[in-house]
C-alpha cells in the first residue's frame, strides 16, 4: 500500500486530500506544519507528499529544501499546493524540488490529475 503525508495548516484541506487518497488505496498520515512534517518523514518517508506552501513553524519550501536532503528525501513525489498564482512562485516550488504545483481551490478531479502527472498513481 502506498503512503502519503498531507502536511497543510487547513483541517479542511487535509480531510478533502485525505478521502481522496485513502479512496484509491493510501495509507494517509497528517501534519499541521513543515517541521511536524518534516518529523514524520524522518521516522517514515512516505511515497507521496501533498504539501501546502504557507503554513506556520516552518514553510512549504524550506520544508521541501530540507526533505530533499535527507537520506531517502529525494524519493517522494510531492504535489505542492497553494493559493500562489504567480508564476515565478511556482516555478520557484519546482525548482526547490516539487514535482508538480496545483492552486487552491482545487477538487478531487484536480488533484488525482496531478497525482497522475507526476506518476504517484
Amino acid at each position: 500500500m502506498k503512503s502519503c503525508l498531507i502536511a497543510d495548516d487547513s483541517p479542511v484541506v487535509r480531510l478533502m486530500v485525505r478521502r481522496l487518497l485513502e479512496a484509491v488505496g493510501y495509507h494517509v498520515r497528517e501534519a499541521p506544519d513543515g517541521a511536524q512534517a518534516l518529523a514524520a518523514c524522518q521516522k517514515d518517508m512516505p511515497d507521496v507528499i501533498v504539501l501546502d506552501w504557507r503554513m506556520p513553524v516552518m514553510n512549504g519550501l524550506e520544508f521541501l529544501v530540507r526533505l530533499r536532503r535527507l537520506a531517502g528525501g529525494i524519493g517522494p513525489c510531492v504535489i505542492v499546493c497553494s493559493v500562489e498564482s504567480d508564476p515565478e512562485m511556482i516555478g520557484q516550488a519546482l525548482a526547490s524540488g516539487a514535482n508538480e504545483y496545483v492552486m487552491k481551490p482545487f477538487d478531487r478531479e484536480i488533484l488525482a490529475g496531478k497525482l497522475s502527472l507526476a506518476g504517484a498513481t
